[in-house]
């Protein structure tokens, strides 16, 4: 059995930052406010300079981070919110939580981002169809590669669509210059410990450039508190983050541009060693992703992921049944077909290993397993 190659690496990297993270730990234990203390504010202080925005509220994780802004919209029962069906649940779930329903369109295979034009198609079948308003769209910022926002807008203020970007996999990506997390209406994110940006349990964040909606949803994240906790004045949930939780981003934040530079790294690395082994992903001109995952498609996922793993190379699959094929979401009506290219990416698309700490070694094992699969492209 060969060597296994890490597919994500917590150790090293808390080995980097354990003696000034202990400090700001020791710090907690002294003043014991362990929910929602000083260095909740300094985090996100420093959250929303890094995505070049006013307000950061910080939450629980990064579903809440989604259901936030929706709640402080008003979103809920007779809304349509469009979104992918190639995404983790919690983007769904959230709308319909709020009693919304989820209106998922088809995406592009080379980005695996939702499409724009299907968007487009979309919206035109709810309003033809009348039982539902079109009233917000949730893009997914898929691996770390932030969705086509220039179209997504112009299509959502033709319709006054409310946006979410969803940059649970993306911040730390840019795209045309703009930084994740400053994209639409609001941006959530996720904090979950295997993101490029985690933490050692949940977490997340919503970005705004919106002081009135901010001031919404620091209410929510509290039971609807108004001048205290004690004073309700509206429906919220609990979505405090822990204090804990904020020392260890404050002090990843440190490393963390160097770490999406060694990321990068890593994709360049397979980019160009396993561009015809595989199909690998396509960053569009003026887009830098995150790189939250590597994801590759090919015709013989299944047989290529176990010979990887007899050559120690571990593998992922993000994700394996589209939204629109749960259970869970099954009384929406979605034929088989119906969302074809997610259907297809579905049954073809595995994730490699990336993070910053993978060795030269390393990548030269991933990419003579790949190469050793008997059957090519």
């Amino acid at each position: 059995m060969t060597e296994q190659v890490p597919f994500i690496d917590l150790h090293a990297q808390l080995a980097r930052i354990r003696g000034p993270l202990e400090e700001r730990l020791a710090a907690i234990f002294e003043h014991c406010r362990f929910i929602m203390g000083p260095e909740i504010a300094e985090m996100e202080a420093s959250l929303a300079e890094h995505a070049g925005v006013s307000q950061v509220v910080s939450c629980s994780s990064g579903t809440d981070a989604l259901l936030l802004p929706l709640m402080a919209r008003g979103i809920g029962p007779g809304d349509a919110v469009f979104t992918t069906p190639f995404t983790f649940v919690a983007t769904a779930e959230v709308i319909s939580l709020t009693g919304a329903t989820p209106v998922f369109v088809d995406i592009r295979e080379d980005t695996f981002n939702i499409d724009p034009e299907r968007l487009g198609e979309a919206i035109g079948r709810v309003l033809a169809d009348g039982e539902l308003r079109p009233a917000a769209v949730i893009p997914v910022d898929l691996f770390g590669l932030p969705a086509d926002y220039a179209a997504i807008d112009s299509i959502a203020r033709e319709h006054g669509l409310f946006v979410i970007e969803d940059a649970a996999q993306s911040f730390g990506a840019r795209c045309q210059g703009r930084p994740a997390g400053s994209f639409g209406h609001v941006a959530a994110t996720s904090f979950f410990p295997a993101k490029p940006l985690g933490c050692y349990g949940d977490g997340g964040a919503v970005f705004t450039d919106d002081g009135k909606l901010a001031e919404r949803m620091r209410s929510i994240r509290v039971h609807g508190e108004g001048r205290d906790r004690y004073e309700n004045v509206r429906i919220g949930v609990n979505a405090r983050m822990d204090t804990i939780q904020a020392a260890v981003i404050l002090e990843k934040l440190k490393i963390f541009p160097d770490e999406i530079a060694r990321r990068q790294e890593v994709a360049d690395h397979y980019q160009a060693t396993l561009d015809g082994a595989v199909r690998v992903p396509r960053v569009p001109d003026g887009y830098q992703s995150s790189w939250a995952c590597y994801s590759v498609l090919h015709d013989q996922r299944d047989a290529l992921v176990a010979h990887l793993r007899e050559h120690g190379v571990p593998t992922a699959i993000y994700y394996p049944i589209p939204l629109h094929q749960q259970q869970a979401y099954r009384d929406l009506g979605y034929a088989p077909g119906s969302l074809p290219v997610a259907e297809s990416c579905a049954k073809r698309i595995f994730s490699l290993p990336i993070h910053a700490y993978l060795s030269e070694q390393h990548l030269e094992a991933v990419s003579e397993a790949v190469h050793s699969f008997p059957d090519g492209f």
